[in-house]
């Protein structure tokens, strides 16, 4: 039997994440968490990460759920969404870059008469009667 280095042990006895462990902030979904992605100033989509949790908690709030993942998982779960970018640590984050354009009021108001609905019905049929005489001579 040949005796082999730990580095080539397939199976190591203690686990270590391959690459850092962040805190990734997570949606819930029907089958479970999502990875949120977010976009860069210049419009790209990233993933985000965090070295703590204090700095997520600081930058997204108190509510927001996080899973902890290492930083390849990460990456190969935002990939397939478009995030090639990975963005650890960033320190702000801006929910809507415009406000919301305020809701028009149309101050006027349809009101409906049945007489004028019977009118335009009977205008209708008038007519239509008035086409049938004319094609039937």
């Amino acid at each position: 039997m040949t005796d082999r280095l730990y580095g080539d042990d397939s199976e190591p006895d203690e686990p270590v994440p391959a690459g850092r462990v962040l805190y990734v902030p997570v949606r819930p979904g029907p089958a479970g968490c999502a990875v949120r992605i977010f976009r860069t100033p210049q419009g790209g989509r990233t993933a985000v990460g965090f070295s703590t949790r204090q700095g997520l908690t600081e930058v997204l709030g108190a509510r927001q759920p996080w899973i902890r993942l290492g930083e390849p998982a990460l990456r190969a779960l935002a990939e397939p969404l478009g995030a090639v970018s990975l963005t650890v640590d960033p320190r702000l984050t801006v929910r809507d870059i415009a406000p919301p354009a305020p809701r028009r009021r149309d101050t006027t108001t349809l009101t409906w008469s049945p007489q004028a609905v019977g009118a335009v019905r009977a205008a209708g049929a008038a007519a239509l009667v008035g086409l049938l005489s004319v094609w039937l001579g």
